[in-house]
């Protein structure tokens, strides 16, 4: 008898301590992220046009920007969009030609980004004021973000705005640089 009683003790203390381990692990395991999307619906004829960085993840290819970065999108006679990238740097001005073509049944808010053939990356609009004053780029993997403005500065209002389209998408806006437009530091 209590052999079994023993057992029955044994048992009971490691379902409790198994229920223990399994509450604690369900408390500190963070939410899952949503996954990204992209907005339903880009007029490309709105979006084209010149855009200034506001702030982005630092990416290898902008490590000797210094501020003034842009990004100009213009339509091409077969459907797809020339970008010019540009910004200061202390030698001058750097700049990237790229090609983007629109990803089918996206909206137009997917592109497929290239500066140099054969390596395309994902651009998604995942974020964009309703008067296209500001845009927020991203992709499916969180590595990038951008957001863009149709001027040098964003107000407080928008820059607020955009930043919670990029965190409702699950960025972590911990590693996003302002960037610095006309000599005016963010």
């Amino acid at each position: 008898m209590k052999k079994i009683n023993r057992i029955s003790i044994d048992i009971s203390i490691s379902i409790f301590f198994l229920h223990l381990a399994w509450s604690a692990a369900a408390q500190t395991t963070p939410p899952a992220s949503p996954q990204v999307a992209s907005v339903a619906q880009v007029d490309l004829t709105r979006y084209t046009g010149k855009w200034y960085e506001i702030g982005s993840f630092p990416m290898f290819f902008q490590r000797n920007c210094l501020g003034d970065t842009t990004a100009e999108y213009a339509a091409l006679p077969d459907g797809a969009i020339s970008v010019t990238n540009r910004c200061r740097t202390d030698r001058g001005v750097d700049e990237a030609q790229g090609k983007a073509t629109v990803v089918e049944n996206t909206g137009n808010a997917q592109l497929k980004v290239s500066f140099f053939w054969p390596f395309r990356s994902d651009y998604w609009i995942i974020g964009l004021d309703a008067e296209y004053r500001w845009a927020v780029v991203g992709n499916p993997n969180r590595k990038f973000l951008w957001i863009l403005a149709r001027n040098p500065q964003l107000p407080p209002e928008q820059l607020a705005a955009a930043k919670r389209a990029a965190t409702l998408q699950g960025y972590d806006l911990g590693a996003l640089r302002m960037t610095a437009q006309g000599g005016v530091q963010p």
